[in-house]
């Protein structure tokens, strides 16, 4: 009888089936480098080359979905609160579906609540982002902007006035940490694209100063190039819905005798009604409902694809050095004489962006072309600014003062243009002067923007300062609008008048900061207090036996790891070597088999 081989090889039998062909020898002697070894085609260098350009695509990704989410929400934000101005101003409306309710009341009251709660924004905003970090608090503003948007679906006192007011707070602290986080962007990036240097100086060496700059001027650049398309996007609901309700310009404009720079005030002798016939409810309802689905999806993109702007043990260490230090840190920065130079340009930035969307386009542009070509003037800004912060490119090549500079020389020769000009009322021939002259207040406006966020991430580079810097920036802008809220009764040529000397004491106080940073003179910072990391819930921090539990911290007493001194006791009471059974605690193993260590 033939024997009959085994379906199941024996151990040790020798090579058999696919070990035959491998060549594998089996058994005892089989190479264990067979079978845990690294994989042969596995390159670690190729390995790593793709890891970290995985990290430079997640950096785009980040600073794409942050402009993208400014953009949508300040779109969504100006369009909604000029299309709601235009339809409250219009006294028809206001008495047929309001009735006395008072709404000329409730829509100043909405403004002074925007206009003046940023005023305190410097005592709380550096607290905010501490508390919520950088990427939560946009976030959070952006979704007080998607509150502001649905409240108008029942416009009353109690929805309106509170939740402008909450919109004021929440203007600064949105703007303060957009700025923190693309420049934190900027400084990942070089991190990423120069990660074989970094490992070669040490992961305590920090880069050379002033590294991050090209990222950073490219990440502003793009940043503001989306975010300066809002104004674009707000014109939309006027340009597809509300224009073809308006009456035109000989009805609207039939009582204003002068324009641009004869004219005070806002719009002085305009119709009290601009609306031909009113807008339905249900047509009204549509439009915010859209308004609102884009607020919501600038919320999902804030939250779905902006990756955080620190590591979670970075953003303990900015926590831990005290709410106190957090909050008095904004105040002691203005010692820095770098702040104190660009203060001016800070409220420079303020005046002219609001300027562009009252002074320029409702004094010279409305009062001359009519409201319905409103919204092209201000489609025309937007463009010259969005290409001009993409022009800011150049800033790699040219000197650092010259983006700032030219934005400001711009506006200046505009200024002189507008102080000497008064456009007539009703007189369509200057339609094309006008978008010249708003394209070139962008080009201005685009160039100043940028400058001014890249020169501060580059003179602010260390991490623990940037959300004090970008807080004291956008709360002196905020200032600015304020003031301008104030000012909004005087005569066109005072208010030109004051812009024009706050631009030229900016760009002669910027150019002295910079002569003085060539002489040398060295910056008086504040000291940042180091993180205290002996707090509850931070135990991973310490540097002696972070693993140990909470019980054993309670016998183990105050230990060096618990941030009490300890004294040295004399030499002669010092004790002597205990015995090692009753000092030693059980190890895993011991604690396994139910014992209580060695004596056990």
């Amino acid at each position: 009888m033939e024997a009959v081989p085994p379906l199941y090889r024996v151990a040790g039998t020798g090579p058999q089936g696919d070990e035959d062909r491998l060549g594998v020898p089996d058994g005892p002697g089989a190479p264990l480098d067979e079978l845990v070894g690294a994989y042969p085609n596995y390159n670690e260098e190729e390995e790593e080359r793709r890891y970290y350009r995985r990290k430079r695509l997640g950096v785009l990704k980040n600073v794409l979905a942050a402009s993208a989410g400014a953009m949508l929400t300040y779109g969504v934000y100006l369009g909604l609160l000029q299309m709601q101005l235009i339809l409250h101003y219009d006294e028809t409306y206001r008495e047929v579906k309001y009735g006395n309710m008072g709404l000329p009341d409730i829509d100043s009251k909405m403004l002074m609540g925007i206009n003046v709660t940023p005023i305190a924004a410097l005592l709380y905003t550096p607290v905010l982002i501490r508390f919520f970090g950088t990427k939560w608090m946009m976030f959070l503003a952006v979704g007080i902007y998607a509150l502001f948007v649905s409240t108008n679906y029942w416009e009353r006192y109690y929805t309106l006035v509170p939740s402008a007011v909450a919109l004021g707070m929440a203007i600064v602290p949105l703007w303060a940490s957009m700025g923190n986080y693309i420049t934190r962007m900027a400084q990942k990036y070089y991190e990423y694209s120069h990660y074989k240097e970094r490992d070669e100086q040490g992961p305590q060496q920090r880069p050379p100063r002033g590294s991050h700059a090209p990222y950073l001027l490219v990440f502003q650049a793009i940043f503001y190039s989306f975010f300066h398309l809002s104004f674009a996007c707000a014109q939309l609901p006027m340009i597809y819905f509300l224009n073809h309700y308006l009456y035109d310009l000989n009805h609207t404009l039939f009582s204003v005798q002068s324009c641009g720079t004869n004219s005070q005030g806002i719009l002085i002798g305009f119709n009290k009604t601009v609306l031909r016939t009113l807008p339905r409810s249900g047509n009204l309802i549509v439009v915010e409902s859209v308004l609102m689905a884009v607020a919501f999806l600038a919320m999902l993109l804030v939250l779905g694809l902006c990756g955080a702007a620190y590591r979670p043990t970075e953003e303990i260490d900015l926590r831990s050095v005290g709410w106190g230090n957090i909050f008095q840190l904004p105040f002691k920065h203005v010692r820095d004489f770098r702040l104190r130079h660009l203060v001016p340009f800070f409220i420079y930035s303020g005046f002219e962006v609001l300027f562009a969307c009252t002074g320029l386009a409702l004094g010279y542009g409305v009062c001359s072309v009519g409201l319905e070509r409103l919204a092209y003037l201000l489609v025309a800004y937007s463009l010259g600014a969005s290409a001009s912060s993409v022009l800011g490119l150049l800033g790699l090549w040219l000197p650092r003062p010259a983006p700032l500079v030219a934005g400001a020389g711009l506006h200046l020769l505009l200024t002189l243009g507008l102080f000497f000009w008064a456009p007539a009322p009703r007189g369509l021939q200057h339609m094309w002067i006008l978008c010249v002259a708003a394209v070139l207040w962008g080009v201005g406006s685009g160039l100043n923007k940028t400058g001014l966020s890249t020169l501060l991430g580059i003179l602010y580079e260390d991490k623990e300062r940037q959300d004090f810097i970008f807080t004291i920036y956008h709360w002196w802008q905020a200032v600015a609008i304020f003031v301008v809220y104030l000012g909004s009764s005087l005569p066109m040529k005072a208010k030109l008048a004051v812009l024009l000397l706050t631009l030229v004491g900016a760009a002669a106080s910027y150019l002295w900061m910079e002569r003085k940073l060539q002489r040398g003179a060295v910056p008086r910072q504040p000291r940042i207090p180091r993180p205290q990391h002996k707090v509850r819930g931070y135990r991973y921090l310490e540097e002696d036996n972070s693993d140990e539990s909470d019980a054993e911290g309670e016998h183990g007493g105050g230990g060096p790891g618990d941030g009490v001194e300890e004294e040295a006791p004399p030499a002669g009471l010092r004790p002597g070597p205990e015995p090692a059974g009753l000092s030693r605690r059980p190890c895993p193993y011991e604690q396994a088999l139910g014992g209580d260590g060695p004596e056990e």
